[in-house]
């Protein structure tokens, strides 16, 4: 049974189910002539399958996570790959989009449908596989935002930026597109196939020196060469977002009985700054309170544990609030995955770390090998979902006051 906490935060990311806005979308759009399907991302499947549902779809391609497609859908190729790394299977699965597309005329349209996962999950790399896991790896433990990534890797790739859009001409791409970025920037949701990229070449070279990422002569050469993909056939539409998502929390909560709060829905601060400020906030409100705040942080990781940025978040203010037994945290990852785990996230409160210590935890030893998830494991902090079918960013919620008020 979910407590209290946990289950506005499930309701919340039900909400934001993208069904219904692919739905929607299609209706204002009505595309026309042969449709071709490409869906890529964690919420792939449940964008696909209201596609189909709604259309005519001539054929088709899915891409999405390892465990995340349930059962085939019709005329549409259904495949796996890797993330948060790119795989083999990545690249045979984006070669097929990609060949599938390559000879269509202008009486097709490619309906894309995007959501968060699909840099990784969509991939045509102009460097060696093995050299792009571990740049990404790189950038990820360096903790650059999704945007910074986003820029670097867009100019070692066939698809991204733009350059999709333009390997479906002269077909029409029409995108529609699940949003796991702050302010919804379409470039940098998936790395923009379809969009134009608006990123430059001397941007992609500061973000290199400024992090010191180790990359070969081949492919610094790529970058300062590259060229920005143009998409003029492409138009896009944004579906849902952290904001709606926020603002569904808020509306579960305040029907249990909770003045809600949105304190930051563009939260983008290292795990470490955001448990500072979150406390900060938990230690001005009493009562029956509910602060809610949503995005994307980065973790600087250390060692070699397990954990993602959710369960980092929980495992830093577990500690901060110790001993308050009014104060009730969920840190959520609206995919269903947190990192490279099988959990969401963590649900902690004043009682957390005092059962952390009992059971012979170190705190500081956790945190300086990045071992999070074990820890939060180990007392039945974590939370698992399994795929929830949307992506929207992360989602936090405070509750205060006594549960039974």
């Amino acid at each position: 049974m979910w407590n209290e906490a946990v289950e506005i935060c499930r309701k919340a990311i039900d909400s934001c189910l993208p069904e219904e806005g692919v739905r929607k979308a299609l209706k204002q759009i009505a595309p026309e002539g042969n449709i071709i399907l490409v869906a890529v991302g964690k919420a792939a499947f449940s964008m696909a399958k209201a596609a189909v549902e709604e259309l005519e779809v001539k054929e088709g391609i899915l891409i999405s996570k390892y465990g995340h497609i349930p059962y085939p859908l019709e005329n549409i190729e259904c495949l796996e790959a890797g993330h948060p790394l790119s795989d083999e299977n990545t690249l045979k699965a984006t070669q097929k989009a990609i060949d599938l597309v390559k000879d269509l005329s202008e009486e097709d349209t490619v309906l894309f449908l995007l959501s968060g996962g699909a840099s990784a999950l969509f991939e045509a790399p102009l460097i060696p596989l093995e050299e792009l896991i571990r740049l990404n790896e790189e950038m990820l433990k360096k903790g650059l935002n999704i945007t910074e990534i986003n820029t670097v890797r867009k100019r070692l790739s066939k698809v991204k930026g733009g350059r999709f859009a333009d390997l479906c001409a002269p077909a029409k791409v029409c995108g529609i597109l699940l949003s796991d970025v702050l302010s919804d920037r379409i470039d940098v949701i998936g790395s923009g196939p379809t969009v134009k990229d608006d990123s430059t070449t001397e941007e992609a070279l500061k973000i290199i020196e400024r992090y010191g990422l180790d990359l070969s002569e081949k492919a610094l050469d790529i970058i300062r060469r590259s060229k920005a993909g143009k998409a003029e056939n492409a138009e896009n539409h944004v579906i849902g977002s952290v904001t709606i998502l926020c603002r569904s929390a808020a509306k579960e909560a305040k029907e249990r009985g909770y003045e809600p709060y949105i304190w930051n829905d563009q939260l983008d601060l290292d795990c470490e700054e955001a448990a500072e400020e979150l406390y900060s906030q938990i230690n001005e409100i009493r009562g029956r309170k509910a602060l809610i705040a949503g995005g994307e942080m980065t973790v600087k990781v250390k060692g070699n544990g397990l954990g993602g940025r959710c369960q980092q978040l929980a495992f830093l203010l577990s500690k901060k609030i110790a001993g308050r037994n009014d104060v009730r945290i969920v840190c959520i990852g609206s995919d269903g995955t947190d990192g490279p785990t099988d959990a969401a996230g963590a649900y902690i409160d004043g009682n957390t770390y005092e059962k952390m210590k009992e059971a012979g935890i170190d705190y500081d030893a956790i945190l300086e090998n990045s071992d999070t998830y074990h820890a939060l494991d180990r007392i039945g902090a974590l939370i698992r979902t399994g795929a929830t079918g949307t992506n929207v960013n992360d989602l936090i919620l405070v509750l205060t006051g006594n549960e039974n008020e």
